[in-house]
């Protein structure tokens, strides 16, 4: 047997395979139907994977770039990558051509994984961004593709020839041979500003994490975790991936957003992560469609058998928040990021506060800074930033990881209020946390997305997207001649209706925080205008670019 609590993924899936292996532990889509591997099909696969990979020449240390959308091979691949003793490195399949290759280029990989043609088309076409001696092998057929000159082979067939046995013995040698402090990934910071940063994460950082993680949820035999959230993200990688293989029970996996619903009506999960932006858009859309309020509509439309949802990523309206509670199913909200791989604190069934992203994890440490700064230290803390010794010496120091956040402890929960960066510095001298305005104005029906402006400025001014079944629900209502998107934001009887919104949901703020102006936006922030991270945290600099003329307008 392994030790209790292992110290390696290596040893966590071990001891997983070992104690449940005939059990379901995971199903997929394929073709349209839902399949399910148990948890002897899963490492039979990833074994005869790493075997592969070793033919490919991947050894102890290499890096090995992954550019996929979420799938079974995802999952198989960052296994095998493990029995190999390579060091993964997870890349977001949104990213385009050079931005991949800045990543492959700079983490100094050997091989590089693709999904399928789409990822591949990009790469192919940013040949002249990529590093030379790299190998390019791919889980669909590729054969219309080569990378600059280079054919892409097959991984799976690559699998196929190997057999389980060369894999076990990788295992093994991985069993004996993987130290805690050993890295797993390099994860790309998509950051607020400037360049990304290769964040290490080693073993010890992610097994502590979910272990810890684990003694704050109790999971049930056979209780099933649907996933959606990027497996490149740190967020789905620890809180669905990896606490699914310490904790056991089923993992669902979610092809796209679009289908989360669906998937929960087929699978009926007990548990879900998610931005808070889905959860808004759950309650908005049942809010629409008049039955926000009937009995059991929220646990039908998760499936009818929802024990928790928790929120991270960004911060969780106070009222999107009540309305689950109110409404049978528990929400919390966990806070982390990155550099700690990623869980800091979070809300559990037994123990949450609205407005609070709940009490610090077991053996984690927090503390406050004298500029209010959340400190945090102990075993989830990065290795560091890759190749970036400067950068990391600035965010750990003595120990301690500087989030970068502002926040207060109240009753051992912490509560975040805002980002230190990205404080608004009024031109009169006040400091104000855009993030806390924001969350006021969006808590309104009719405002989907709100940008606070007001740096060195001698007051604050918002741009505003408005939610568009509701403003259209409005606009019948109340007869406004318009017919597209840019003629209602135009409008100024819709104007004077926001104006009276914003009054409304500003009401209790300081002077200071008041906003003065608002432009309505005809169109919202996405990540692909390069507006929004991919976990959907706005991309400030982008959007003062892109709204320069809006902005100045509010000012002139």
């Amino acid at each position: 047997m392994h030790a209790a609590s292992p110290e390696t993924i290596v040893s966590l899936f071990a001891q997983r395979v070992e104690a449940d292996g005939d059990k379901p532990a995971i199903h997929f889509r394929q073709e349209g139907e839902i399949t399910t591997r148990t948890w002897n099909e899963v490492a039979a696969k990833v074994r005869r994977t790493a075997a592969a990979l070793a033919k490919l020449g991947v050894k102890p240390g290499d890096r090995v770039v992954q550019a996929s959308e979420n799938r079974y091979a995802w999952i198989v691949t960052d296994l095998a990558v493990h029995l190999a003793r390579g060091i993964h490195v997870a890349v977001h399949a949104t990213l385009t051509g050079p931005q991949i290759a800045w990543q492959i280029a700079d983490s100094g990989a050997k091989l590089v994984i693709v999904s399928g043609p789409d990822q591949a088309k990009k790469l192919a076409a940013a040949t002249s961004h990529l590093p030379k001696g790299v190998e390019y092998v791919s889980f669909d057929p590729c054969t219309e593709v080569e990378i600059g000159g280079q054919e892409i082979r097959s991984l799976w067939q690559l699998a196929e020839e190997c057999s389980e046995d060369e894999g076990k013995e990788l295992e093994k040698a991985a069993l004996a041979e993987t130290k805690p402090e050993d890295l797993v990934t390099i994860l790309y910071t998509s950051g607020t500003t400037g360049e990304p940063k290769g964040v290490m994460l080693s073993h010890r950082n992610l097994t502590s994490n979910c272990q810890a993680v684990m003694k704050a949820f109790t999971v049930e035999p056979g209780e099933v975790r649907l996933n959606w959230l990027p497996l490149s993200h740190i967020f789905a990688r620890t809180t669905d991936y990896y606490l699914w293989i310490a904790a056991g029970g089923e993992l669902a996996l979610c092809a796209s957003r679009e289908e989360i619903i669906s998937d929960c009506q087929a699978l009926k999960p007990h548990y879900l992560n998610g931005v808070p932006y889905f959860f808004d858009k759950v309650m908005r859309t049942l809010q629409e469609k008049g039955v926000a309020d009937a009995p059991g509509a929220l646990q039908a439309t998760f499936g009818g058998r929802m024990k928790m949802c928790c929120a991270g990523g960004a911060a969780l309206p106070d009222h999107v928040n009540q309305y689950y509670l109110d409404h049978g199913i528990q929400l919390v909200q966990g806070y982390g990021l990155t550099e700690s791989s990623p869980v800091i604190s979070t809300g559990t069934m037994e123990d949450h506060r609205v407005g609070t992203v709940g009490k610090p994890i077991d053996g984690v440490e927090v503390k406050i800074s004298d500029e209010g700064e959340v400190l945090t230290r102990g075993p989830h803390v990065m290795v560091g930033y890759w190749n970036m010794p400067e950068d990391t010496a600035e965010t750990i120091k003595d120990g301690w990881l500087h989030t970068g956040d502002l926040g207060a402890m109240e009753d051992g929960f912490l509560k975040i209020t805002g980002r230190k960066k990205e404080l608004i510095v009024t031109a009169g001298g006040k400091n104000i946390a855009p993030t806390y305005i924001e969350g006021l104005l969006t808590a309104d029906g009719l405002i989907a997305q709100a940008v606070v402006i007001g740096d060195d400025r001698n007051y604050l001014t918002a741009l505003i997207v408005p939610e568009p079944e509701a403003l259209k629900a409005e606009i019948i209502k109340r007869q406004i001649p318009v017919l597209t998107a840019e003629q209602a934001v135009a409008h100024p009887d819709v104007y004077a209706l926001y104006e009276q919104r914003i009054n409304e949901r500003l009401a209790d703020v300081s002077n200071s925080e008041h906003v003065r102006k608002f432009t309505l936006l005809s169109r919202g922030l996405t990540p692909e205008t390069g507006e929004l991270t991919f976990k959907l945290s706005l991309k400030r600099d982008v959007i003062m670019k892109n709204f320069a003329k809006e902005i100045e307008a509010m000012y002139s």
